[in-house]
Formats: C-alpha cells, structure tokens, sequence
C-alpha cells in the first residue's frame, strides 16, 4: 500500500526522493559502488537523510541494484532501511534499449530492474533513450552544452523502441510496477510532442511519462516555453524529475545561455506546473535533481520548496 492509500497525501508526507546523481559510481581508491561494503553505502545514504530525505531513488549511474545478488541487494535494503529511507521508484541513465550497440543487452538489463523494483516494494521505473556521454561532453562544464548523440530518424527504429517499450510495459504491469519515459534532448522523448505521441504509440496503461522539463530547458538552442511543454506533456505524467535553470535568450543576437539553479529561482515556474500536474489527477512521487556545486544540498532545497507548494491535504483525483 502507497501513502495515499493508507493516509491522507499531504504536503508533509508526499514522495520526494534524492536523486544519486550526485555521487560518482567510481570510487577514488578505482573501486565502484558495485563492489562496495555495505558499511560504505550506509556512509553516503546517511548523507542522503542528513540532508533532511526520507525517500532516495538509487539511479543506476550510483549502483545498479539490479545487478546486486540477492544476497547483496537484501545488504542494500537493510542498509536503506537504517538510514530511514524508502525507495518509491528507480531510474535509469545512459542504458537506452535502442542503443545501436547495446540495445538488446540494455531491453535485458531493463527487465531485471522491473524484477528488482517489485522485489524492494518500489512502484515505478524510470526509462530513457538518452545514450554514454561522449568525451566532449564528458569534458565540457555541462554536457548539455555539447552535442551528444541523436537517435536514429529511421521510422522502423522508432517502432523497434515503441516494441520494446511496451514489452517492458507489460512486464512490469504483471509485476505491479508502472513505467516513467523520461524527456530528453535528440532522444525520441526529445520534445513534447515526441513524447507525447511515443507514449500513445506505446499505448499502455503501465506506460507514463517522466517529463523532465528542465532537460530542454536547458540547451543552449530554442526549445519552447516550458509552459507548452508541461502542457503537453503532464497529462501523461507518473513519476517525475525536477530541477531548474537558469535561461536567457537575447533576441538580437540569438545567444542563449543557461545555468542550473533552484527550482524556486528559475525559468520554470513550478508552483504553476505542480498545479497543472495535480489539478490532472498527478499523485506520484519527484525526484529533486541538481546538478553543480552541492547537489544534494540543493536537491533539498528543492524538496523544502516543494513541500511548500503542494496542497496541504489531498484527496483523490
């Protein structure tokens, strides 16, 4: 049972987890995340509560707690659960189950997280077609700001993502786990309407989307208000990841620049787009990202903010 369910949804007791973005999967003895103690989780997930979270989603760019033992993963859990944390979703990065070389392995990899996230009492995965930064990006200040790569405009790999898609759809409808998309640029969630028209080919109740407007926000390229966007893509919302930027255009020139900020101080008015969301019957969990400086310090910020804007007291859509 979800709160919700069992209690009344409330400002107080909404889903809010940290991302783990924020902390690096390699480890700076050379040693991953993947191999570490479970005394080592427990320092970083102590950080997690001390920063105020009672929820975390263990993005797979941390650890893959797919990939866990069982053994390992009941490690895992113990250790969430010491640290006072639950886990309402998990979401995936960089494994995209179209990718030219790894695609397959990738549809695999995706069908034991579903497992996974039933196992640990999670309720919904967060899947993208976003692929591994290239060295360009992965040198440059913020990645966005380099081309990365670009799905194929090939109508039978669309259609080869949409099968896929709703192959692990149907999975995790039999395992009582529901599927977010999550938007991002030169992806086929790479706008609003791509989003949108994926997920009704797709065509499964399992089958949301994570609209992550601050993804396409932030390229330095024209991208529409944010405001189209959410309109467009809330009414398909299941789980999603929040962050904001800073975005300025200069109409003369046509430079656009953009910088992360706080949910409350950027170019996306979330106290609007939370009520959008919520006034469509959304009642999901967030997921507060920041990237730069102290993310997770700014991700709980960004909760606070939240907590401050949502309804006092829900009830059901």
């Amino acid at each position: 049972m979800t709160i919700g369910e069992t209690e009344p949804l409330t400002a107080q007791n909404w889903p809010i987890a940290a991302a783990m973005i924020n902390f690096p999967s390699v480890l700076p003895d050379g040693t991953t995340t993947q191999d570490q103690s479970a005394e080592g989780w427990a320092a970083t997930l102590e950080q997690v509560a001390d920063a105020g979270f009672t929820e975390v989603d263990p993005t797979d760019s941390w650890l893959r707690i797919a990939d866990l033992s069982s053994e390992r993963l009941q490690e895992f859990q113990d250790v969430v659960k010491s640290a006072g944390l639950t886990i309402p979703a998990i979401s995936t990065a960089r494994r995209s189950v179209v990718d030219p070389e790894f695609g397959e392995a990738y549809l695999t990899y995706g069908h034991r997280v579903i497992d996974t996230a039933a196992a640990i009492g999670a309720t919904v995965v967060s899947f993208g077609f976003f692929r591994a930064l290239n060295p360009a990006q992965q040198a440059a200040l913020w990645f966005w700001t380099v081309q990365g790569p670009v799905d194929s405009a090939d109508p039978d790999d669309w259609r080869l993502a949409v099968r896929r898609t709703r192959e692990l759809g149907e999975h995790a409808a039999q395992v009582g786990v529901a599927i977010s998309l999550e938007m991002y640029e030169d992806t086929y969630l790479g706008s609003a309407d791509s989003s949108v028209r994926f997920v009704r080919d797709v065509d499964h109740p399992a089958v949301g989307l994570n609209p992550d407007l601050g993804n396409l926000q932030r390229l330095h390229r024209p991208v529409e208000r944010w405001e189209v966007m959410a309109e467009k893509t809330l009414p398909y919302v299941n789980y999603w990841h929040v962050k904001n930027y800073l975005r300025t255009e200069d109409g003369t020139s046509g430079a656009i620049v953009t910088a992360p900020a706080p949910m409350e101080l950027g170019v996306i008015n979330y106290r609007k787009a939370v009520r959008m969301a919520i006034d469509g019957g959304f009642r999901g969990a967030f997921c507060t990202e920041h990237y730069g400086g102290d993310g997770l310090s700014v991700s709980a910020t960004n909760r606070e903010y939240l907590r401050r804007i949502l309804p006092k007291v829900m009830t059901s859509p």
